[in-house]
């Protein structure tokens, strides 16, 4: 089978199998009995208000409050221990202080609790001894087959059981949008700010410092969740960035998955030897992650719940044509030019609807996209202008523009917006209603009727870019899995990579690349070592010329800088030579540095200049990268990059596109087209390669020379930890 439409993977592809969730949350979001460890009856403690938001929530299961100087709690019974409560406790939610929590998990241990909300501070955020501690408490309930949120969190809601175990000051309407936020701060300022703006949520949580339960199983627990319709996070780093993958794969392919990002800085950029290395920064592979899993990045809180408010409360558009319709011309451009800002479309569209608008608006009116109806329309016309827009099969969303004049009648075109989403429930439809006072009735009715307003057709615009793009990750579908790929064999890179450990190098000599391209498949330039001139003439014979030869040593990386490469040697009195000059000129500059020997490569015929790299993501494992190489790396930056786990043939195809270099390699200016099916060949087996063996920590394959038929790898520079 072709590359094309395949998937990386070893053995098969888990990325697409349903993925097994680490832990079964069912009693943790809805609880039978839940009970409060440190609850307290004092007024403004932490343990007191968990108590009251829990009981206020209208939690119908049973609560046991537990401090051992308390007989009551806010009337309710209250335990020294959850050791002395005889009945099952499904969830504790652990208020004490850091050092007691340990304690209390052994305790909940033995009591059979399987489900923890610590709140408690005073682990890791404080330093290593509270990281040791918080170590500690994660083995104890790993032993203890015990799910922990925590510790260090704000604790988590479910509106739909009703329950409310934490701290926070409000606990927000009903809803279908989930908010997982790693910063407790920010969840309580949001859930503040949704009290005002009428945003109702299904689960809320905040993961503190997880230590056990990670962002993943939370977003795989919220996407088989069948009241929530989107899922936002708020995080700053990923626990395990395999499961994060597989979890985000799944969940997007259920439902909408946005994601803040927060610590988008460069200075954390990893320092890397290789090409590819120095170009990767470290918020790429973040970005690339988010991409493959269908996973919608926003960039601002504003942004996020843009987005929320998008999903929860239109559907899916079937593509990316929009119409609008305005009653002023200046605001109807602004939305043309953010429409195609984000690659959307304005609908064409078809005769009778041109037609129509002809005849139902007044002749200054334009009845091309975007439909401007004039500064004096009224409800009725807006109405006119909606029955025939929608109808329009070339339109899959609308934007409907109002700007107040001293005619508007910002409730009356309201009413004609919601009958017309009502009449068409299938289309999105959104508005901007651009002012103030004057509008605000009118906006308040849009919002009750759940169609999103906002104040500028910029936000509008960019939420619609969103739902679109999550609407074609899901019409693309699950990739082919690819079986097992031919011509491997992995025992020849395992003895290479031994004796270049064992020889305490972490860098490959260049011949030693070559055996491991050829191992995987991947045709190189013949490359062989010689280590005396004699040596290097035998070889030669048997190689053939022209030759390039090349000094061998991992401290050197700029080999022509020091007279370490020769090119164009046609005969062996020219191989003996280069060989003696090349070991002169290395001694000269570098006295001090060891050479492995003198490297041959058979000199290949030149190509379109291509690299292909990968450096290892802490996080996300390979990362990789392809476009121009040669001396064009570092000049034009011209690379894409995806991360290996899972790639697929229409992914390489798409970091291809991305490029300068696809110009070139579809034949630029007349001139043939290169073989692209070769390079992503190339593509598939690097990325295999890489997968195969985790010690590889960066690969530059500069230049892949790719030709009319085939592709060849040039330089290859492997770094192994």
């Amino acid at each position: 089978m072709s590359p094309i439409g395949m998937v990386l993977e070893s053995e098969e592809c888990p990325q697409l199998k349903k993925v097994k969730r680490l832990a079964d949350l069912t009693s943790f979001f809805k609880p039978t009995s839940v009970a409060i460890v440190g609850a307290s009856s004092k007024e403004g403690k932490i343990g007191n208000a968990i108590v009251k938001n829990i009981i206020s929530s209208g939690y119908k299961g049973k609560i046991f409050p537990i401090n051992p100087k308390d007989k009551t709690i806010e009337s309710l019974e209250c335990y020294p221990s959850v050791l002395d409560i005889k009945e099952n406790v499904d969830l504790a939610v652990i208020s004490v202080p850091a050092a007691g929590t340990l304690k209390v998990a052994e305790e909940c241990g033995r009591s059979g609790v399987k489900n923890l909300v610590v709140i408690s501070a005073g682990f890791k955020e404080t330093g290593h001894q509270g990281l040791n501690l918080e170590k500690e408490l994660a083995r104890i309930c790993k032993e203890n087959n015990i799910s922990m949120l925590g510790p260090n969190c704000v604790g988590m809601m479910d509106t739909h059981v009703p329950l409310n175990a934490s701290f926070a000051a409000n606990f927000p309407p009903k809803g279908d949008i989930a908010f997982i936020s790693q910063s407790g701060a920010m969840l309580v300022a949001i859930l503040d700010w949704s009290m005002v703006n009428g945003l109702g949520f299904s689960k809320v949580i905040s993961l503190g410092n997880k230590a056990n339960l990670t962002e993943s199983d939370f977003i795989l627990e919220a996407a088989h969740d069948p009241v929530t319709r989107v899922i936002l996070c708020y995080i700053e780093d990923v626990a395990d960035g395999e499961h994060f993958l597989r979890a985000a794969r799944e969940a997007t392919s259920r439902k909408p998955v946005i994601i803040l990002k927060s610590g988008v800085s460069q200075a954390g950029a990893q320092a890397a030897s290789s090409h590819t290395g120095a170009l990767a920064g470290s918020d790429l592979a973040y970005s690339t992650a988010f991409a493959q899993a269908g996973v919608i990045r926003s960039t601002t809180m504003a942004e996020l719940f843009d987005l929320a408010v998008a999903f929860s409360r239109q559907p899916i558009p079937s593509g990316s044509r929009v119409a609008v319709i305005t009653n002023a011309g200046g605001p109807g451009i602004v939305t043309t030019d953010r429409i195609e800002h984000h690659k959307l479309t304005m609908a064409r569209f078809n005769k009778n609807t041109v037609e129509g608008l002809r005849t139902s608006l007044p002749a200054e009116a334009n009845v091309y996209n975007p439909v401007d109806v004039l500064g004096d329309a009224g409800a009725d016309r807006y109405r006119l202008a909606l029955e025939k827009v929608m109808t329009d099969e070339s339109v899959d969303s609308a934007v409907v523009l109002v700007c107040p004049t001293a005619v508007t009648n910002a409730e009356g075109i309201a009413r004609v917006i919601i009958e017309a989403h009502r009449s068409y429930p299938e289309k999105p439809m959104f508005a901007a209603y651009m002012g103030g006072e004057m509008l605000a009735g009118g906006a308040h009715m849009l919002n009750v009727a759940r169609i999103p307003c906002f104040t500028f057709p910029e936000t509008a615009i960019a939420a619609i870019a969103g739902m679109s793009a999550y609407a074609n990750r899901k019409s693309a579908g699950k990739p082919v899995v690819m079986g097992e790929i031919q011509g491997v064999d992995r025992h020849v890179v395992k003895e290479i990579f031994q004796r270049v450990k064992a020889d305490g190098r972490l860098v490959l000599l260049g011949s030693e690349a070559a055996r491991v391209m050829e191992a995987y498949g991947i045709p190189s330039a013949p490359t062989v070592l010689a280590t005396s001139p004699e040596e290097a003439m035998e070889q030669a014979e048997i190689m053939g010329f022209p030759l390039v030869m090349k000094v061998a040593s991992p401290k050197i990386l700029h080999k022509t800088d020091v007279g370490g490469v020769k090119i164009g040697i046609n005969n062996v009195e020219e191989v003996s030579n280069s060989f003696l000059e090349i070991s002169e000129n290395v001694h000269k500059y570098l006295p001090r540095v060891v050479i492995h020997g003198i490297e041959l490569q058979k000199m290949m015929p030149r190509g379109i200049e291509l690299i292909i790299g990968m450096t290892r993501d802490v996080q996300f494992g390979p990362l990789m990268a392809f476009g121009l190489g040669g001396i064009y790396v570092n000049l034009l930056k011209d690379v894409a990059f995806r991360l290996a786990a899972g790639l697929t043939g229409p992914e390489i195809e798409a970091m291809i596109a991305e490029t300068k270099a696809s110009t070139l390699l579809r034949g630029y200016r007349g001139e043939e087209p290169a073989d692209i099916k070769a390079v992503t060949n190339i593509m598939v087996r690097s990325a295999r390669l890489v997968t195969d063996f985790p010690e590889i920590t960066e690969m530059d394959i500069n230049p892949v020379f790719a030709y009319k038929q085939g592709a060849s790898a040039l330089d290859v520079k492997i770094t192994v930890s």
